[in-house]
C-alpha cells in the first residue's frame, strides 16, 4: 500500500522543466495549408490508440488512477475518434513540403531558452486530428526518452513508468516541445498539471487557433478536452479499424470511415488538429556528447530489472515476467507501485468523458 507521504513525493517528481509558455501566431497561414495538405494527401491515417497500445494495461500505465478491484478494463472503453500521424521523426522531415516547418529556428530557440541551454536538435513532429471527440483520458504523459530507452525502441507503457518512477533522472533526455492547436469551439481548451498531478491544474482556453505552448509534456500530467457536440463525439461504427482522411472531391470534408463504409464526415472548421514538434536539448557539448555516442546508454533489462528490485524494495509482490515488454500481469503490477491515483481535480467546465461502457463489458 502506497503511502500518502510517498504518493506526494512521486506527484513531485511530474513537474515539468519549467511552466508552460504560451506562444500566439505560432504558424503562417501558408504553412498551416501545407501542414493539412499532407494530411489530406497522405492519408488514411489511423487512430492513436490503435497504433500505440497492445493492451488496456499498456494504456493504463501512461495514465494515472487505480481501478476498482474485479473491474475488467478493455482498450475499447478509451476508444475515440482521434487520429494520428508523424510529419518527421528521428530528427528528419518525412515531407519536404513542411521542412521549414520542422527544422524551425523560432522553436528552437524556444526550446533552448525553455531549458537555458546551449544546444538542441528537433527531434520528431506529429499531428493529432479529429472532429468531434469525447475524451476518457484522466491525463497522462508523453513518452519520455532516457539514453538507450526511447520511445522510437521501446513500449510507450515503459517509458512512461520509467518517468512516473524518478528512478531514471540521470539517463533523461531534455525535451521540450511545441504544441499548437487549431480549433474553433468555443469552450474546448488544454488542462496540464505544471505543480504535480496531486495539485490543482491549470487550463489553457479557448481560442486556441493557431495558438501553442512550449512545454515539457513529459514530465507533466495533461490532457486534451472533448471538443465539439455531444451526440457527434462517438459515431456509431467506430472501432478500431476506422481511418481518417480527406474527401477526394472536397478539400474541406473530412471523412471517417470504418472497412467501405462513412461513418461520420466533418467540415475544416470542425476540426481540432493538434501539431506537437518536439527537440532534444543539451546544456553543453559534454551532455550533447554523452547523448549522442552511447557511452552511458541502458538497456531495457537493465531498466526493468532497475524498476523490479525498486518495487520490491518497496514491499510490491513483483513476480519475475517471462516477456516484461508485453506481459499484462507484470505491466499492472510495475504499474502500481509508481501509481499514485491522481490527478485530484479537473477544471469544472472540462470534465472528463465517462469510459464507455456496454452491458455486455
Amino acid at each position: 500500500m502506497m503511502t500518502e507521504e510517498r504518493k506526494q513525493a512521486l506527484s513531485n517528481l511530474l513537474r515539468p522543466a519549467s511552466p508552460p509558455r504560451s506562444v500566439d501566431n505560432v504558424y503562417t497561414a501558408d504553412q498551416i495549408e501545407r501542414l493539412l495538405d499532407v494530411v489530406r494527401k497522405d492519408g488514411p491515417w489511423k487512430l492513436i490508440i490503435a497504433q500505440h497500445f497492445a493492451s488496456a494495461d499498456e494504456l493504463i500505465a501512461t495514465m494515472s488512477g487505480a481501478l476498482p478491484e474485479g473491474f475488467e478494463l478493455t482498450l475499447d472503453m478509451f476508444l475515440t475518434p482521434t487520429f494520428r500521424g508523424f510529419y518527421a521523426n528521428y530528427s528528419a522531415a518525412l515531407y519536404p513540403e513542411i521542412e521549414d516547418c520542422f527544422y524551425n529556428r523560432a522553436f528552437l530557440d524556444h526550446a533552448k531558452s525553455y531549458w537555458g541551454a546551449k544546444y538542441a536538435k528537433p527531434q520528431m513532429m506529429l499531428f493529432n486530428i479529429n472532429g468531434p471527440c469525447g475524451n476518457t483520458d484522466p491525463g497522462h504523459l508523453d513518452s519520455p526518452s532516457f539514453r538507450g530507452v526511447r520511445y522510437e525502441n521501446s513500449p510507450t507503457w515503459l517509458c512512461s513508468v520509467m518517468g512516473k518512477s524518478g528512478l531514471f533522472k540521470d539517463y533523461l533526455i531534455k525535451m521540450a516541445q511545441v504544441i499548437t492547436w487549431f480549433s474553433h469551439d468555443p469552450d474546448s481548451g488544454f488542462t496540464y498539471w505544471p505543480d504535480g498531478p496531486l495539485r490543482a491544474p491549470q487550463r489553457l482556453q479557448s481560442p486556441i487557433y493557431n495558438r501553442g505552448v512550449v512545454v515539457q509534456n513529459e514530465m507533466m500530467f495533461h490532457r486534451g478536452e472533448a471538443n465539439g457536440p455531444v451526440a457527434q463525439q462517438r459515431p456509431a461504427g467506430l472501432d478500431f479499424s476506422t481511418t481518417f482522411s480527406g474527401d477526394p472531391n472536397d478539400r474541406n470534408q473530412w471523412l471517417l470511415t470504418s472497412g467501405d463504409q462513412v461513418i461520420a464526415r466533418h467540415h475544416t472548421d470542425e476540426l481540432r488538429f493538434l501539431v506537437h514538434w518536439s527537440a532534444e536539448v543539451f546544456e553543453d557539448f559534454a551532455e550533447l556528447k554523452k547523448n549522442m555516442d552511447g557511452s552511458h546508454d541502458l538497456t531495457h533489462e537493465q531498466a526493468i530489472g532497475m524498476l523490479i528490485d525498486d518495487a520490491r524494495a518497496r514491499g510490491f509482490d513483483i513476480a519475475t515476467p517471462s516477456d516484461p515488454l508485453h506481459d499484462g500481469a507484470f505491466i499492472r503490477a510495475i504499474n502500481a507501485a509508481y501509481d499514485i491515483g491522481g490527478p485530484t481535480s479537473y477544471p469544472q467546465c472540462a470534465p472528463v468523458t465517462p469510459l464507455y461502457i456496454t452491458e455486455a463489458a
